[in-house]
């Protein structure tokens, strides 16, 4: 049996849960579940998601339950136990609510009211160190988080601004949290938090809000089916950040499967972690060396 483990941290959907446009190879969730129930690894969720819709995203998908999850896009980190209670980490919001320059939620909501093409979220989407929109994708998203930065700089609140498209849904959003509450920071901590080195890691996303987890030093693989945009935004940060060892582009040829969803996340454990690849093997992944 190998020594090796594995914190395998992935965002959910369009990564593990299949609800874009690219097909699903019929397999691949089957296996990624057979491979998240090995001793030696410690599955961790990380999503925009706030509790409720990580949960019905596991029964309505048949996804295995998470160690741990990273929701609401970093600003939460909860421990799950074996009987799928939460327990969220108060040294984690400890963290980062000394960011928010002691305002509230509604103090910071009240220094955009006037910008009108931001659209608040519902009330199921915000929390303590979240505040989330909704803005149209016709409109200049530059423009409105140039002056959003700047208010917040004003207030001396330190904040990170996250932009990200709702592809379905067609429509942009927009997330306010404190700077360090973001999914790159919320990983490192609990990756240190858990004792894990960098290379015991692996992230999996496809999306915008995933960005600066994929162009880090964390070693990550990107979908097949993440869009042209945000692939070639990517390369490109993980270039200029000399990153380009850490980022795994997925493309189903390693594993002749597709690389979408779940087959990229099972190929990129493949390329990063050739320690489980008997393991993966022996499933049916069929990776190549």
């Amino acid at each position: 049996m190998s020594k090796a483990r594995l914190l395998l941290c992935t965002d959910m959907d369009r990564t593990v849960i299949p609800n874009g446009l690219q097909a699903e190879h019929p397999l691949a969730r089957k296996w990624f579940s057979e491979f998240c129930r090995l001793s030696q690894v410690t599955l961790v969720y990380v999503t925009g998601r706030h509790q409720k819709l990580v949960k019905e995203a596991i029964k309505h998908y048949n996804l295995p339950w998470p160690g741990y999850a990273i929701t609401d896009v970093g600003s939460k980190i909860s421990h799950i136990n074996h009987q799928q209670q939460w327990q969220p980490l108060q040294i984690w919001e400890d963290e980062i609510n000394k960011e928010w320059h002691g305002k509230s939620h509604g103090e910071l909501k009240t220094l955009f009211a006037d910008i009108t093409e931001l659209q608040l979220q519902e009330t199921s989407k915000q929390n303590s160190h979240k505040l989330s929109y909704y803005i149209a994708l016709h409109v200049k998203q530059e423009d409105i988080l140039l002056q959003m930065a700047q208010r917040l700089n004003a207030d001396g609140v330190q904040a990170s601004l996250i932009w990200s498209v709702d592809e379905p849904k067609g429509i942009g959003l927009l997330d306010v949290l404190p700077r360090n509450a973001t999914k790159l920071h919320a990983i490192d901590f609990l990756r240190q938090q858990l004792n894990y080195s960098l290379d015991e890691v692996l992230f999996a996303g496809d999306s915008g809000n995933d960005l600066p987890v994929l162009a880090s030093a964390i070693p990550s693989v990107l979908v097949a089916n993440s869009t042209s945009d945000v692939k070639k935004t990517a390369l490109a940060q993980v270039k200029q950040n000399g990153t380009q060892q850490a980022l795994y582009l997925a493309t189903g040829h390693n594993t002749h499967m597709n690389g979408n969803y779940s087959a990229g996340i099972l190929e990129g454990i493949a390329h990063f972690h050739p320690a489980f690849r008997q393991q993966l093997n022996e499933m049916g992944v069929c990776c190549e060396q």
